[in-house]
């Protein structure tokens, strides 16, 4: 399986950042790590050796990128309008510099986003504020109302980085236009966010698809088999 590294000086976060990337053709999909996860984390976790055989078909490359909750919403020390303020630097560092590389290298114009826990936040976050750019989105066991995360302060950045807020009151065209993959089990105690989200998408009749397998907790062995799982219907 080709696997590149990749660090470079991050403009929009200011400081290095670093990657790896497997494959070497298909669909560039963009996997977020879990809370304050590192750009290794979905290798070492056995989640890349799961969408081994797609990758090595040249169905996808996948593109693993560090995150910066620990500046961003994980960080108490500071206000929550600095956190959104740091998640908003994270979105354009998405954007600008990996979106570029991931399409520029595969030659496609659309990526798929997918994340894991607080990865399915950024997969969903990313994916719904960009979705002339996303045809995907893939979410295990994800988050989607970030604001425990902002000791009940709102503006707007928060409440744009928020998916459970803006998608809501959102009529893009291009979101009905989107392939949206919600995995949880029966004992995830993300469950109930996923249900409020796919109400959501309910009222608003966008395609979408609520997975909910029996009673495996929040953890990578159910994470493993839902992942391949939903490439494959892609």
């Amino acid at each position: 399986m080709k696997e590149a590294y990749h660090k470079w000086y991050s403009p929009n976060l200011q400081e290095d950042a670093e990657m790896l990337v497997f494959g070497y053709a298909g669909r560039p999909v963009v996997l977020f790590a879990t809370s304050m996860g590192r750009y290794f984390e979905a290798k070492d976790r056995g989640l890349i050796d799961s969408v081994q055989w797609f990758i090595e078909n040249g169905d996808i490359t996948v593109y693993c990128p560090a995150n910066i909750d620990h500046r961003s919403w994980y960080n108490k020390e500071i206000h929550p309008d600095q956190r959104a303020q740091a998640q908003q630097s994270y979105d354009q560092f998405i954007l600008e510099e990996v979106y570029r590389r991931a399409t520029a290298e595969t030659g496609r114009k659309k990526i798929i986003t997918a994340g894991c826990s607080f990865g399915g936040y950024h997969a969903a976050n990313f994916g719904f504020r960009h979705p002339e750019i996303t045809e995907a989105i893939i979410s295990m066991s994800g988050i989607f109302d970030i604001s425990s995360h902002t000791n009940g302060f709102e503006n707007d950045t928060i409440y744009y980085n928020n998916p459970m807020a803006f998608l809501a009151e959102d009529n893009r065209a291009e979101l009905w236009e989107q392939k949206i993959i919600l995995g949880t089990t029966w004992a995830d105690i993300c469950l109930e966010q996923n249900q409020r989200l796919a109400g959501i998408l309910e009222r608003k009749n966008m395609q979408h698809w609520l997975d909910i397998r029996g009673d495996e907790p929040h953890d990578w062995p159910i994470w493993k088999q839902m992942f391949p799982h939903y490439i494959s219907t892609l």
